[in-house]
Order: C-alpha cells, then sequence, then structure tokens
C-alpha cells in the first residue's frame, strides 16, 4: 500500500523495520530488535493498566484513492493520502498534565539529524508550550540503544538555528535526560518526567 502526504510525497514509516530484520529474533528486556514506537506503544498500554496515564500514538486521518479486491470477502488498500499534517507521535494526560511528545531514532552514533522534524511539528510544539503543557522528544540511538528524553525547547532552538542541520548527541547528553529501559515498562519516560516537572 502506498501512503502520501498532502504535498504528493510518498510516506516512509520511521518504526519500518529495515530489509536485514529477522522476525524470528528474540529482543532482550531492554527493547533491541524493537522500534523506539513500538517499545513506546508497550509502555503506554503498562502505564494504562497501571493506572498511571493515559497516552496514546495519535491517529492520522487517510483519504483512500486506489482500493483492490482480491476476494469478495477482502479489501486491500493500494494507495491512500494523509488528509493533513501530523502534529507530534503521541499525546495524553499525565497527572492531570498535558503531554505531547514526538519519538525519533537514528542510526547517527554522533548527532540526531534535524531533517525528520517538520516546520508544522515545531509550531505545534511551540502551541503546546504557550498553554503550559509539557512537551518533548523521545531520542533513541541505535547503535548504543541510548535512549533521551530532550525538552521541546532545546529542539526548538537549535531548529531555528537554520544553519543548524543536526543536534550533536554531546549537547543531547548534556541538555537531554537519559531514559532508562527495562522489561515493565520497557521505556520509563514518566519518571523523567515526574522529576522535570513535578
Amino acid at each position: 500500500m502506498t501512503i502520501r502526504y498532502p504535498n504528493g510525497q510518498p510516506y516512509t514509516s520511521k518504526s519500518s523495520l529495515p530489509s536485514h530484520h529477522n522476525p524470528l529474533k528474540k529482543s532482550n528486556y531492554s527493547g533491541r530488535g524493537m522500534t523506539l514506537e513500538q517499545d513506546i506503544d508497550e509502555t503506554n498500554t503498562y502505564y494504562l493498566h497501571q493506572g498511571v496515564a493515559v497516552i496514546h500514538k495519535k491517529p492520522t486521518p487517510i483519504q483512500v484513492v486506489h482500493v483492490d479486491y482480491p476476494k469478495r470477502s477482502a479489501a486491500v488498500i493500494r494507495e491512500a493520502y494523509y488528509k493533513q499534517a501530523s502534529t507530534t507521535d503521541y499525546n495524553g494526560v499525565f497527572q492531570g498534565a498535558y503531554i505531547d511528545f514526538e519519538a525519533k531514532e537514528t542510526r547517527n552514533k554522533t548527532s540526531f539529524p534535524l531533517k525528520n522534524v517538520h516546520e508544522h511539528q515545531i509550531e505545534h510544539m511551540r502551541q503546546v508550550l504557550t498553554q503550559s503543557g509539557i512537551c518533548f522528544f523521545l531520542i533513541r540511538f541505535q547503535p548504543a540503544d541510548e535512549v533521551y528524553l530532550l525538552e521541546a525547547h532545546h529542539v526548538i532552538k537549535y531548529y531555528d538555528e537554520q544553519q543548524r542541520k543536526s543536534i550533536p548527541k554531546k549537547d543531547i547528553e548534556q541538555y537531554g535526560h537519559t531514559v532508562k529501559t527495562g522489561l515493565h515498562p520497557r521505556i520509563d519516560f514518566l519518571k523523567t518526567v515526574k522529576q522535570l516537572y513535578f
């Protein structure tokens, strides 16, 4: 199936598994072999069942333009377009506060590229911060399997400096916060949020 952005460009999911990924490969307790979004989804399910927070991945409405019917009982979507640009990946409520965040992972060892952060996402984050919402990025450096929580105002600052193409990892280590990985929950980002905001 092909899904396209409103400008017609094809969408490639950042949570798509690499072509060399072995689906039979088991991941260890820290989630190696899984995407960041899969780990966050499992974490959010854990938070929900434990009554800790209500956080969900935001659905993005699509317009279906081409469907095949190989069988009478089955339809296969072959082409679709996003009706509107997405904002951030997740939002919800934790201890009475609104939370909004974006999940990104990179194979780069020394920096986080800004090419996948879009202007409409930055503007959305500015609006959330204006309303005193909690807004941040969860960034996983795949080679080291390290996850950092970086508050949105830091990313906005780097994004606004037009000559910047990326955020050095050393700056993320300085301004961001390491998020520990485990079994239950996989990525306990709310522990970090609690330390920062409550």
